[in-house]
C-alpha cells in the first residue's frame, strides 16, 4: 500500500502565485520558481501547478513558468489550465509536466479525457474537479469557480474514470482558502465512487485536518496557503502528522 502524499500547490497567474478565498479575492503569494525549489527541499512528495487565468482568459498555460519550474524540481509535477485538446497537453508535457490536469474542458466535451488517455496513459491524466455543496450533493464548478454546472460532481468524477482519468483532484470551492478543514463528506462520497487515487483539495489549516482527510479515503492531501503564509512548512507538517498516527514519505 502506498504511503499517502502532501502536494504543495501553486496557483499560477501572469508569472505569479496566488492565493484567495473560494477562487477570489487572489493576492499574491510568491515566485513559482522560488516557492517549487522550497517545497522540494522541505521534503514535498509532488507539486501541482494550476494556470487560474488560462480558461477564463481563453489561453493555453504559459509554458515558460512550466519550464522554469522544471528547471528546479526533482519531483512529480502536475499541471493544469487550460487544457482544452491533446495538443495542449502535449506541450505543457514537452516543458516539463509528468501529469496533466483538464476541468472545465473535459465538462464541455468529455471525449478530451478518452483522447488524452488513449495518447498518454491514464497514468499521466488528472480530472481537476471542483465542487460546491448543493444540499444534500454537490455541483460540479467549472472557469476558475465562475461557473455552476448544475451536474453531480461524484457522479462526473465515475464518468471521467470511466473514461480514462487516472487521479481525481478534489477541491472543495466551499472550503477553498477558509482553513476550516476538508469536505469529508465530500472525500467519503468521492471514494465510495471512484477506485482511483483522490487528491484532496480546500481548506486545510493543519496537521489534523489533513489526518482526517486520509482516514476520509483520500490518497494525498494538498495544500496552499499553510505553505505560502509560513504557517508551517512540509517537513514540520509530516513529523506532526507522524505524531498523529498518520505514516507518510519521508
Amino acid at each position: 500500500m502506498l504511503l499517502p502524499r502532501i502536494i504543495p500547490c501553486l496557483d499560477v497567474r501572469d508569472g505569479r502565485v496566488v492565493k484567495g478565498v473560494k477562487f477570489q479575492g487572489l493576492r499574491d503569494a510568491g515566485d513559482p520558481v522560488e516557492l517549487a525549489s522550497a517545497y522540494a527541499e522541505q521534503g514535498a512528495d509532488e507539486l501541482v501547478m494550476l494556470d487560474v487565468s488560462a480558461t477564463p482568459e481563453g489561453r493555453s498555460h504559459a509554458l515558460d513558468v512550466v519550464r522554469a519550474v522544471r528547471e528546479v524540481l526533482p519531483l512529480p509535477l502536475t499541471v493544469g489550465g487550460g487544457v482544452r485538446a491533446v495538443a495542449d497537453a502535449e506541450a505543457l508535457l514537452e516543458a516539463g509536466a509528468d501529469k496533466v490536469a483538464a476541468n472545465t474542458a473535459a465538462v464541455s466535451r468529455p471525449g478530451l479525457l478518452d483522447e488524452l488517455a488513449e495518447r498518454f496513459g491514464c497514468q499521466c491524466v488528472v480530472l481537476a474537479l471542483d465542487a460546491a455543496l448543493n444540499g444534500g450533493a454537490w455541483d460540479v464548478v467549472v472557469r476558475s469557480g465562475r461557473d455552476r454546472t448544475g451536474r453531480d460532481a461524484v457522479a462526473w468524477a465515475a464518468e471521467a474514470v470511466g473514461r480514462g482519468a487516472g487521479e481525481i483532484l478534489l477541491t472543495s470551492w466551499d472550503r477553498d482558502g477558509t482553513g476550516s478543514g476538508y469536505d469529508l463528506e465530500l472525500l467519503a462520497a468521492m471514494r465510495a465512487a471512484v477506485p482511483v487515487p483522490i487528491i484532496a483539495s480546500g481548506g486545510a489549516a493543519g496537521p489534523r485536518h489533513m489526518a482526517d482527510a486520509l482516514r476520509a479515503g483520500a490518497d494525498a492531501v494538498l495544500a496552499a496557503t499553510i505553505f505560502h503564509d509560513g504557517h508551517t512548512t512540509v517537513a514540520d507538517l509530516k513529523t506532526e502528522l507522524i505524531g498523529l498516527g498518520v505514516e507518510v514519505r519521508r
